[in-house]
């Protein structure tokens, strides 16, 4: 033990020796107005060639020689005013600083540029502003962040209008979806045609396709990380919008200036306000079919406080509901789903080079479905609640390291097809449903180092594990990411991450439905495992323009999918339905971003492939054809995607006009239709039944997806505050894509099928909305 504690006081003695002669600068960066933390702000030292970036808090810390000299810092923001501030670093300085929005002039607009695309290590990552978003058309003038990461290349919907998506050839369950470090499981509103994210209440949005940093896990192909709005603790303010189908209100003001604030937001659709009222009016019409009633809400809201200089509380929380019903008279359906959580969290400043952050949270996801008919009633359900402590630490030794290190522990608990049913006079009644408990825990530590201004290396490892029925199944998942500046524009970035994943989705479609099922590993059920390298280039032309090119490879093991004829309503043993096989993807995703002037927007095309091999191939090297599909072939999944074109253009005409537009074309998904059909014959038909013959899945693919949006923003400045009127087009030149594909049957003069003929439902046309924003 002595020989144990002599390595560790010689391991740290360079560090010690280096802090003798070096000081450290440190602090908060915010947004001037609201007292709101910026992330991923900039602070530099020109003359030393020296920076770094504000974390997910607007916490900073800069580790440089002493000088006594005096040294300029420079604090910088996309879309706010830079600031300098000139000191004498003799010691440790803590320097908070607020940013003040730009004044954006009639001619040109101006925007910060590409630092830190080009300098850090980190790659495959996609960041989205909540400004950028609100100008791009939306689908019935509702903003959605998921919506707009679809445009970004390497990212494709899993279907028309869907909020689901599928990232470098994954599948819809593989996205690992945070706000404020809580999961959630199905982020979606309107069956998947919203996502469960207020853009009112959403501070920033990052994308991770590949080059997973090591805090992050528990999902094979992306991580979207979402954090909220903090609430402005400067003044009381709100800000909202009057939509087609829904409304919301945002409001927000200190608890204590300066000290704390809070944040409240709340959507509701209303479309059922209508529909209600028509239902009543016509009730007694006997040709009369009620419509049904649906709407959705949801809220957010958000606390903190900052008890002293080194210490803040932060507690986060959101609640949503889906409600659809249907109720003629006879038959009575009633579907509820929804999500809800709450985080609290605890930063803490050890010193100026030590930041810890602790978490504490709980969520929730079910779905309820009750139907009623005649005598007859049952009710189908299903959920998955989660309790989760997490504790993360930076510590900035000096400006050439960046050590994080933590770890999680999650407690699920799944209830899979609750059912209950039976007949109200008690003839009969039966149930089914199972209850399952797992851990899933992960610890890792990970460096930013830089070698010099030309190398950078980042460099970490993450201990996953989960232990459900008994089973106790173990991962380590490497990451590694290095990036070489060539002179001062051109960066070239490699990567290499390891991923696991212990849950999995029952779901037989590309959408992400309510009704999909969560379901854990165990002992017959093993987790996925992925392992992805990418490389890329990233260069700026002039002080306008990103360009970008990554490729990527990614392999997958024990990749999960079902057997031919899979039965997955209530089904007690549900490891049966399940086969396992092996996959991989591959692509090229290129990026051309102009971020200053009057047109701002970007192009992103990806070319990509992925494959999945079911070959029934047991443990004991035997094969068994009911664990095989397409007879051990491989084939395309749903998430193939060749060919993904998007193009997105904003253009401010002035301070009042501005004019957005988004172009996206797909490759048309792989399908499995009948190769033929044969009439079906027997002492009990009267008439032959046409029965459609399949072969393999997924061996043809629907027609190729494309669309454009287009819209209008118009600026008002009331007196009290800010308003626009948002006017758009949801696929404005009509283009009728395809939903899905059935089958017709066509009958001769008596009666009699003769033929099957396959028919495309398109679910949206031309779609015009409007709505008027306000903020106060």
């Amino acid at each position: 033990m002595k020989h144990f504690f002599v390595l560790v006081l010689v391991a740290c003695l360079p560090f010690t020796l280096l802090a003798q002669d070096k000081f450290t600068i440190s602090g908060y960066i915010y947004e001037a107005s609201s007292g709101e933390s910026l992330i991923g702000a900039t602070i530099a030292v020109p003359s030393l060639k020296k920076g770094t970036y504000s974390n997910e808090y607007g916490f900073y810390s800069l580790t440089l020689p002493a000088n006594t000299d005096s040294l300029e810092l420079v604090f910088s923001f996309s879309g706010y005013e830079r600031q300098t501030r000139s000191i004498l670093l003799n010691k440790d300085l803590s320097i908070d600083i607020n940013l003040d929005f730009k004044v954006l002039e009639e001619v040109v607009i101006e925007a910060e540029g590409f630092e830190e695309q080009l300098s850090s290590t980190q790659m495959s990552v996609e960041r989205l502003s909540m400004r950028d978003a609100k100008k791009i058309p939306a689908f019935l003038g509702e903003v959605d962040i998921i919506k707009t990461l679809q445009l970004k290349p390497g990212v494709s919907s899993g279907s028309e209008g869907s909020s689901g998506i599928f990232v470098r050839g994954g599948g819809p369950d593989q996205n690992l979806v945070l706000l404020d470090n809580t999961v959630l499981y199905n982020p979606s509103h309107l069956f998947g045609f919203f996502s469960t994210f207020n853009s009112d209440a959403v501070k920033d949005v990052k994308l991770y396709k590949g080059g997973f940093p090591a805090q992050y896990g528990g999902r094979l192909s992306s991580v979207i990380d979402v954090k909220m709005n903090e609430g402005n603790n400067k003044k009381f303010s709100g800000s909202g919008g009057l939509g087609l189908i829904a409304s919301r209100l945002t409001l927000e003001g200190p608890i204590v200036k300066d000290k704390g604030s809070f944040m409240v937001s709340g959507r509701r659709t209303y479309v059922d306000l209508i529909t209600r009222q028509i239902n009543r009016a016509l009730e007694d019409d006997p040709d009369f079919n009620p419509i049904p009633d649906y709407f959705f809400y949801d809220l957010n809201a958000k606390a903190n406080y900052q008890l002293n200089e080194n210490n803040q509380l932060f507690l986060s929380g959101y609640f949503g509901r889906d409600q659809f019903t249907f109720n003629d008279g006879n038959f009575d359906f009633r579907f509820f789903w929804g999500n809800s959580n709450a985080t609290l969290r605890w930063n803490h400043l050890f010193s100026p080079r030590l930041f810890m952050n602790i978490a504490v949270g709980a969520s929730d996801y079910r779905y309820k479905i009750t139907n009623q008919f005649d005598i007859f009633a049952f009710e189908l359900g299903s959920d998955i609640t989660d309790q989760t402590v997490s504790t993360d630490f930076t510590w900035i030794p000096d400006n050439k390291h960046t050590v994080k290190f933590g770890a999680k522990a999650i407690y699920h608990t799944f209830t899979v097809g609750r059912l209950n049913a039976g007949a109200e006079d008690s003839t009969f009644s039966f149930t089914a449903g199972n209850t399952f408990y797992a851990t899933e825990f992960g610890a890792y530590i990970a460096d930013d180092i830089e070698f010099n201004d030309k190398l950078k290396l980042n460099v970490g490892v993450r201990l996953s594990g989960f232990n459900s029925d008994g089973i106790t199944y173990f991962n380590p998942e490497p990451r590694a990411a290095l990036r070489w500046t060539v002179g001062k524009n051109v960066s070239l970035k490699a990567s290499y991450a390891r991923m696991a994943q212990y849950l999995h989705l029952v779901a037989n479609s590309g959408a992400t439905l309510p009704t999909d099922v969560w379901y854990p590993s165990n002992q017959d059920v093993k987790p996925q495992v992925s392992d992805q390298v990418a490389m890329g280039v990233t260069l700026t032309l002039g002080d306008d323009y990103l360009l970008s090119n990554e490729v990527y490879y990614k392999w997958l093991r024990n990749s999960i999918d079902f057997r031919n004829g899979a039965d997955l309503f209530v089904n007690d043993n549900l490891d049966t339905e399940f086969v396992f096989g092996e996959g991989y993807a591959y692509g090229n995703e290129f990026y051309l971003e102009k971020k200053n002037g009057r047109l701002t927007g970007w192009i992103g095309y990806t070319i990509s492939w992925s494959w999945r091999e079911f070959d029934g191939i047991d443990e004991n090297g035997e094969f068994n054809p009911d664990n095989a599909i397409n007879d051990g072939e491989r084939f395309n999944p749903v998430n193939d995607k060749r060919h993904d074109i998007s193009v997105v253009g904003i253009y401010e005409l002035s301070r009042r006009w501005s004019f957005s537009s988004s172009w996206e074309y797909r490759s048309g998904t792989p399908t499995t239709l009948p190769i033929g059909r044969f009439p079906l014959f027997g002492p009990d038909l009267e008439i032959p039944q046409i029965t459609p013959i399949f072969q393999k899945r997924n061996s043809f693919r629907l027609p190729a997806y494309h669309k454009l949006d287009v819209g209008v923003i118009y600026k008002l400045f009331p007196k009290w505050g800010e308003a626009d009127l948002t006017i758009s087009a949801y696929n404005a030149y009509n283009r009728r894509n395809p939903y899905f594909v059935f089958f017709e049957t066509q009958e001769n003069e008596a009666g009699i099928p003769i033929d099957q003929v396959a028919k495309q439902v398109a679910l949206f046309p031309v779609i015009p909305s409007i709505t008027y924003n306000f903020r106060f």
